[in-house]
């Protein structure tokens, strides 16, 4: 487990050979419960790193593409788990509670539910107006770079986009952490507007 750009947030990663991308968890530590965002397989290394700093208290799950390993993880750590509220219905397993564009999960992280990407009201997380935490829409592809699903996958396309905006009008976003490929720990703000751009012309060509 990889200490991040912040000595309270952590993270660790399945390399998917289909994708050629690593598929990332995160751990944000808090005195009041830890929070895991996403999380993927854990080896039983991992799984005692968790235990050592101080288990888990929330599992928040962006979309019904990300529940991974969020079972596998409930087995060993007595958590609610959280999902978007979009999702409710279609969700694949019955959660705690369900969260809306808006909603404070816990005090300093904020939900922020997307439109247009691959399922409804995919959440991306703001943490304490610095650290965005991204699911599908908002991806790393190659180092210091941000990437959009590809068109073909997301649900409107031009929705998508606008929430890619909304993304990159956000004040002071330093770091992106998505959860597919790799994080950008310094620059973030200008490279979600990096992104918008060149998704702007991507979608204008197609």
């Amino acid at each position: 487990m990889k200490e991040l750009h912040r000595s309270d947030m952590y993270a660790w990663s399945r390399f998917d050979e289909a994708r050629n991308i690593d598929f990332n968890g995160y751990l944000w530590r808090r005195p009041a419960g830890n929070v895991v965002i996403d999380p993927v397989d854990t080896s039983p290394h991992e799984r005692a790193r968790l235990a050592e700093l101080g288990g888990v208290r929330i599992i928040v799950i962006t979309n019904s593409d990300h529940t991974r390993a969020a079972r596998q993880l409930l087995e060993a750590f007595p958590a609610r788990v959280l999902a978007p509220l979009a999702e409710k219905a279609t969700f694949p397993f019955a959660c705690d509670d369900y969260v809306a564009d808006g909603d404070e999960i816990v005090p300093g992280l904020t939900a922020l539910a997307l439109v247009g990407s691959k399922t409804p009201g995919e959440l991306a997380l703001w943490l304490e107006g610095r650290t965005l935490i991204t699911g599908d829409l908002v991806r790393a592809n190659r180092a210091a770079s941000l990437d959009c699903l590809p068109r073909a996958k997301l649900a409107d396309p031009e929705q998508a986009l606008a929430s890619l905006v909304r993304l990159a009008e956000l004040p002071e976003v330093d770091a992106v952490l998505p959860g597919d490929g790799w994080p950008v720990f310094r620059g973030g703000q200008a490279a979600l507007r990096e992104l918008v751009q060149r998704t702007r012309l991507a979608f204008a060509a197609a």
